[in-house]
């Protein structure tokens, strides 16, 4: 398997209107290979949920290339999108997005009754009680959503990101429903995950959470201001340029 998970080179994004032209992103070069924790940062419209949503195959580049873990995805179409995406990127959203009709467990094995790729129910169910381990939370199995506080919630959300191993999470503002103690334990439960070996890709407004990335990308302007911060004192390349 590559080292290199992401690699975006000369990814542009521009929004057309009868009267408009909006640069969103410009010319954006980002590597992230295996392991790495990457954090994007920035001024509200400065491009963070565009590039995001380039990078979860929400959306696709007015220019460049795009590749995960070697693959061209640049010019899919909506179905190999869709397939990519459910195989290769895990989603983590600030609005949790899990269903209340359904259980705890139900939640989490969602992405692997999907799957192409059928499993038996007992491997479902030992993938999804692993995942639940990771986040401290199989004693919640059978609970609903609607019956968890907003930390336990999203805890499950990261267990139903990671249950098809993904090559990599993508966060969107993990903490921003959450109130300060429950988001610094949802960040503890994310960095202990990368100590682990899971890559992540984060998008957040705050920089006490930007600074507990490995590498620190800021975004301005629809563009990286500077050579990323590398925190990582075994971190030998650079992430973008």
């Amino acid at each position: 398997m590559s080292k290199i998970k992401i690699e975006m080179k000369g990814i542009s994004k521009i929004f057309e209107t009868q009267e408009l032209e909006t640069h969103a992103l410009k010319n954006i070069d980002i590597t992230i290979n295996a392991g790495d924790y990457v954090s994007i940062s920035g001024p509200s419209g400065c491009g963070k949920s565009t590039l995001l949503s380039i990078l979860g195959l929400l959306d696709m580049p007015t220019d460049g290339q795009y590749l995960i873990e070697g693959v061209d995805v640049t010019d899919l179409s909506l179905d190999q999108a869709a397939e990519i995406r459910n195989s290769k990127i895990g989603f983590i959203f600030q609005s949790f997005n899990l269903i209340d009709e359904l259980s705890v467990f139900d939640n989490v094995a969602l992405p692997l009754r999907y799957r192409r790729e059928k499993m038996s129910d007992e491997a479902i169910k030992q993938r999804v009680n692993e995942c639940l381990d990771l986040v401290d939370m199989t004693h919640r199995t059978s609970h609903r959503p609607n019956q968890l506080s907003g930390g336990q919630q999203q805890r499950i959300a990261i267990a139903r990101a990671l249950v098809a191993k993904p090559a990599i999470l993508l966060v969107d503002e993990p903490t921003g429903n959450l109130d300060s103690k429950s988001g610094d334990q949802v960040m503890a439960v994310l960095e202990q995950l990368n100590r682990n070996g899971t890559t992540i890709c984060m998008v957040t407004h705050d920089p006490r959470y930007a600074d507990m990335a490995t590498t620190q990308l800021k975004l301005l302007d629809g563009a990286i201001l500077t050579t990323p911060t590398l925190l990582s004192e075994s971190a030998t390349e650079q992430v973008a340029v």
